[in-house]
């Protein structure tokens, strides 16, 4: 047996910021309350901006009080599920804490999704009630009648291209009645509902460690104290004065909680209609002054190579933090010299709330590791037993704490083995990631369980492959598999992005030759295939199942 140090002794505590504290404390309020709190306090800031346009927490209270009015006159209750389906947009937020102020259940569907992907979620979480945006109704329409849904209802967001989306519109409307003018003619006086702790606010479907979609079900206890641990690591918080760029999804858990953390503080939502387009990010910044800004490599990157660059002005972002796969630390660098904020890379996953550590803002930051435990939580390395790995060998990441998930809705068995009871007596999740942890806490990433590729008996982590390839110049993205050979044994293949000045001028081989000449031996891909794009999740994750895929064809 090794003399390390077992990885569950909490070495992260040698290093913790001064200013965060190890725990926080849960007062026990729902969802809804924190949002009341932030109208009552806060009632006159502006709560999103959206296309030139502003909407206050007071305006924003009063649609939501119609929408949950109008739910309730539809015979919606409490534990009910309905779907919303929208863009980043006010609508979303009004939707979601609409269905909230009524004790019932919000799922949010990809707006990537197609027909069929749309149906499964809708039957599978039993909504009752579908509202989306009505560029959708063409994938919608042709499958509402094969799920359980009894009310569809599309919003437009006109609007909310005006200062109160509420006000009888200034031009003749036909058809159907859209969203809006439903809940325009609906008074804010929504029913007195006991909403607890306990209860489900969210089913946040995710592929978990299966790949399979299931709905995780997320409390208002869970995702109201993710909300209060990330917070407490934003040591230089404005309360009333923060405002946050909304470029990821927020049918996203990821997006879904820093719109929990935003309004908690009182702070503005700069909502992002399209995040692959990096101008209009550029422009939102600029517009209001944004301070937080959540994303993925690929965002911050994009930004980095904006043609001039320089010559706009992103020095009030503060805090900035990457998740949803690895952070290059070019990237990193590169996008700190050009703002001046503090970009950290972080991990975590729809079953906690989602965030489970983070590399501190106030402290030793780490690059190429996701950093420690946010308060109030714990995570170790452990075998396929579930025994604790000592310091440096590497194992399945599992992790604790009040984020936590019940479980996956309806789905016992991938809950049992999720969700387990170990040897210390306590309840942790096992993550389906891959990972070590150093000498004073902090964890680095390997792979998923299911990347993980054996190499003449070599354990190979496609993402490792991948960081290291974005060293070469010439490279503007790239995904790594395991493929089987023409010996029949399991081989690194990988997927290339040119830069667009370097296609036709770099050969397959070239990038062999330079990945072996910087790549240890059980690491450099033997296989490399030019394509256009590498297939991504909306938060920028690489679709390996799909490059696997089109590799067996």
């Amino acid at each position: 047996m090794s003399k390390k140090k077992l990885s569950d002794e909490c070495l992260y505590y040698k290093h913790w910021p001064d200013k965060v504290p190890k725990e926080i404390k849960y007062e026990g309020k729902t969802l809804i309350d924190y949002l009341e709190d932030s109208v009552k306090t806060y009632g006159s800031n502006v709560l999103t901006y959206f296309m030139g346009f502003e909407l206050t927490y007071k305006k924003a209270l009063d649609i939501i009080y119609r929408i949950a009015t109008k739910l309730a006159e539809l015979g919606i209750t409490k534990g009910d599920t309905v779907a919303i389906h929208f863009t980043n947009n006010p609508a979303f937020i009004t939707a979601y804490y609409g269905v909230l102020k009524i004790g019932a259940v919000v799922t949010s569907i990809s707006p990537l999704f197609k027909s069929l992907e749309i149906k499964r979620q809708l039957n599978d979480s039993e909504a009752k009630v579908y509202i989306g945006w009505e560029g959708f109704s063409q994938i919608v329409d042709p499958i509402i009648a094969e799920t359980g849904v009894e009310y569809k209802f599309y919003s437009n967001l006109g609007p909310y291209l005006s200062p109160d989306p509420i006000a009888p519109p200034q031009y003749p409307t036909s058809g159907e009645p859209t969203w809006e003018d439903i809940i325009r003619n609906v008074q804010p006086n929504p029913p007195k509902v006991q909403i607890n702790p306990e209860d489900l606010a969210m089913l946040q479907y995710t592929g978990g460690t299966t790949g399979f979609p299931k709905g995780a079900m997320l409390t208002h206890r869970s995702i109201a104290n993710c909300m209060l641990q990330a917070e407490a690591c934003f040591v230089e918080k404005e309360v009333g004065k923060e405002v946050m760029v909304a470029a990821l999804p927020f049918y996203h858990i990821y997006m879904a909680f820093m719109m929990n953390v935003t309004i908690h503080l009182g702070g503005k939502l700069g909502c992002i209609f399209n995040p692959r387009e990096p101008h209009e990010i550029i422009e939102v910044i600029e517009a209001t002054k944004a301070t937080l800004f959540p994303g993925v490599a690929a965002i911050y990157n994009n930004i980095n190579n904006y043609e001039n660059i320089k010559k706009h002005d992103l020095s009030s972002i503060k805090y900035c933090f990457s998740s949803a796969g690895p952070l290059p630390n070019e990237i990193r660098i590169k996008f700190e010299e050009l703002t001046g904020a503090k970009l950290r890379e972080a991990y975590g996953l729809t079953e906690m709330s989602p965030v489970v550590t983070l590399n501190p803002f106030d402290g030793l930051n780490k690059p190429g590791t996701i950093g420690i435990p946010i308060p109030n939580t714990e995570v170790k390395i452990v075998d396929s037993d579930g025994k604790t790995l000592p310091i440096g060998n590497v194992g399945e990441i599992v992790c604790k704490g009040p984020q936590m998930m019940k479980g996956y809705f309806k789905r016992e068995e991938e809950t049992a083995n999720t969700i387990k009871k170990l040897d210390d007596g306590g309840i942790w999740l096992f993550t389906g990631d891959l990972g070590v942890m150093d000498e004073d806490g902090y964890i680095a990433i390997k792979d998923r369980l299911k990347n993980l590729i054996k190499y003449k008996g070599h354990s190979v982590y496609p993402a490792e492959v991948e960081d290291l390839l974005y060293h070469n110049e010439t490279i503007e993205a790239c995904g790594v598999i395991g493929i089987i050979d023409d010996e029949g044994k399991e081989n690194i293949k990988a997927f290339i992005v040119l830069k667009e000045n370097f296609k036709d001028k770099v050969t397959e081989q070239d990038i062999i030759d330079w990945a072996r000449d910087n790549m240890a031996f059980d690491k450099y891909p033997r296989y490399i295939e030019f394509i256009d794009e590498i297939p991504k999740t909306i938060v920028g994750k690489v679709l390996h199942r799909e490059l696997r895929d089109s590799s067996n064809k």
